[in-house]
């Protein structure tokens, strides 16, 4: 995994509005997401509302430490919006 790509294309995502950041905002979330991105370390409700994402045919991954990769503290689960963004951090992060 290149961590330092994926952390420049999760900057590129957030500047853009491509991030949607936390597990309250992704839980009513009823738009198109590409994939999920989730903390290893996360609490059972972030990793139900991966699960959630999952049975719903969206991608999740766990990553260590993703609050480093977002820049955002005690950040847990973030959704990627844009298709080509949520493409290259998948075939980074394989």
């Amino acid at each position: 995994m290149d961590r330092s790509k994926v952390k420049g294309y999760l900057n590129i995502s957030h500047k853009a509005g491509y991030l949607v950041i936390g597990s309250d905002k992704l839980d009513g979330y009823d738009k198109k997401l590409y994939l999920i991105l989730v903390d290893t370390l996360a609490g059972k409700s972030s990793k139900k509302i991966a699960s959630f994402w999952q049975q719903k045919g969206i991608k999740a991954i766990e990553v260590d430490n993703l609050e480093e990769l977002v820049s955002i503290r005690s950040c847990k689960i973030v959704g990627i919006k844009n298709k080509q963004l949520s493409e290259k951090i998948e075939e980074f992060l394989n």
